[in-house]
């Protein structure tokens, strides 16, 4: 069966882990996508059992189920644009690059490898595969400073490193680098997009809160919505940004340890 046409709604199909906490993953993914006006659709990669305290456990699910979640997406609704997050084996960011060739609808590869908390969410050896077959594969990666320094070897300790490693990744194959700066030291947060035809820089006073769970999550998935209804990549990242810090802003205060954002908030100022 071929896909549905595309849909000014925009379609995202969303390939990452569960968060029973709801704060990030597939849950933060979907609140983010309907909150930018879009639809989201989802293959879930492995179920997390955690909250605001941590992840307290990780269950893969088996590889011919998250392709099948995709194909049954992908064959009948569609997607303008796939996003992915927690993979966590080789294998699974295998079966996943796979999937995204046999789609034009571009990616925001979100490469997720630690959780909030500290808990590792990606094998030590599928950091080499991340590098190898989704970062060529991203219509836009959005790395935080660990995950960059991970992806390239190098430092990101400043706007400087923050510069140099996205350069090295669209030199990799990523069409556009979104390197985010919250793990940056200073009292402003910059994140800067880089694309071949130049750079964005993103800045805004950092706002002192625990209710950080689940940032990177939101806004790739705001951009991935972006995306999706049409918007230069440059608009999805300025939007979705600009939605993520009054996210934070407004962050309802749940939970005794990293709480969640409040992604419903453009809903509720709807009204």
């Amino acid at each position: 069966m071929a896909p549905a046409s595309p849909s000014a709604l925009g379609r995202v199909l969303i390939i990452a882990g569960s968060d029973s906490g709801g704060g990030a993953g597939v849950q933060a993914d979907i609140k983010a996508v309907t909150a930018m006006g879009g639809y989201a659709a989802t293959a879930i990669t492995a179920i997390t059992v955690q909250n605001t305290l941590g992840v307290h456990g990780v269950h893969p699910l088996p590889l011919d189920l998250i392709e099948a979640q995709a194909r049954a997406v992908l064959d009948d609704i569609g997607a303008d644009a796939i996003k992915t997050g927690m993979l966590g084996s080789v294998a699974v960011v295998e079966r996943v690059a796979a999937i995204l060739d046999t789609s034009e609808a571009p990616a925001v590869v979100d490469p997720v490898m630690v959780a909030k908390g500290g808990a590792a969410l990606l094998d030590a050896d599928a950091v080499e595969a991340v590098r190898s077959l989704m970062v060529p594969r991203a219509a836009i990666l959005t790395p935080n400073a660990p995950e960059a320094e991970a992806l390239t070897g190098m430092p990101v300790a400043d706007l400087d490193g923050q510069r140099r490693g996205g350069e090295a990744l669209l030199q990799m194959g990523a069409r556009a680098v979104l390197m985010k700066g919250g793990h940056v030291d200073g009292p402003t947060v910059v994140d800067l997009l880089l694309t071949p035809s130049g750079e964005t820089l993103l800045e805004g006073p950092r706002i002192e809160t625990t209710s950080t769970h689940g940032t990177g999550c939101t806004l790739a998935s705001a951009v991935a919505a972006g995306l999706a209804q049409g918007r230069p990549v440059e608009s999805a990242v300025a939007e979705a940004w600009a939605y993520v810090s009054e996210a934070i802003r407004r962050a309802p205060g749940l939970g005794r340890g990293h709480g969640p954002l409040d992604h419903g908030w453009p809903l509720r100022d709807r009204r």
